[in-house]
């Protein structure tokens, strides 16, 4: 049976100048010389892109989560509904006025969670990570494009 050599016999053979000289070459390689880059075409595109302003606050990211930034301002109740938290301490904001559909709010702190009325503050923060998710037959969620209307309720009271 052939003997194969580990890592470590075959650096240590090598000496460690020579080790040494590898990783520096290794590292001051270019990405000209690496493949050419993936050019990824979504099929998928939303209204709000990155750069759009939405209730007077740029949006910072788009397509699944909405990245808005508040910069210290504070998100409110689109709806009269309920704030919760989920497992990741993101506000969960349900209502009755919109049934099939939940809005889902990360980033904010000093929350107001429970009952909360139309323009009611939720919380604050830097920036605000707004998705909406609408139930699905087989009872899961699924994350949709937000309306910009009841995105702007969310950053104007």
């Amino acid at each position: 049976m052939p003997v194969i050599p580990s890592a470590f016999s075959v650096r240590a053979s090598l000496g460690p100048g020579f080790v040494l000289l590898l990783a520096l070459l290794a590292g001051c390689t270019s990405l000209s010389s690496q493949s050419p880059t993936f050019n990824l075409r979504l099929y998928q595109q939303w209204e709000l892109q990155p750069g759009d302003l939405i209730g007077g606050r740029a949006v910072l990211g788009s397509l699944g989560d909405i990245s808005v930034d508040l910069n210290g301002g504070s998100a409110y109740a689109p709806f009269d509904g309920k704030a919760q938290l989920d497992q990741r301490r993101c506000v969960i904001f349900s209502s009755p006025q919109v049934p099939a559909y939940i809005f889902r709010l990360c980033g904010l702190a000093s929350l107001r969670l429970g009952d909360r009325r139309q323009g009611e503050v939720l919380g604050s923060g830097s920036v605000l990570q707004f998705a909406t998710l609408r139930k699905q037959a087989n009872d899961t969620w699924a994350i949709v494009e937000p309306a910009k209307s009841i995105l702007e309720r969310t950053l104007q009271p």
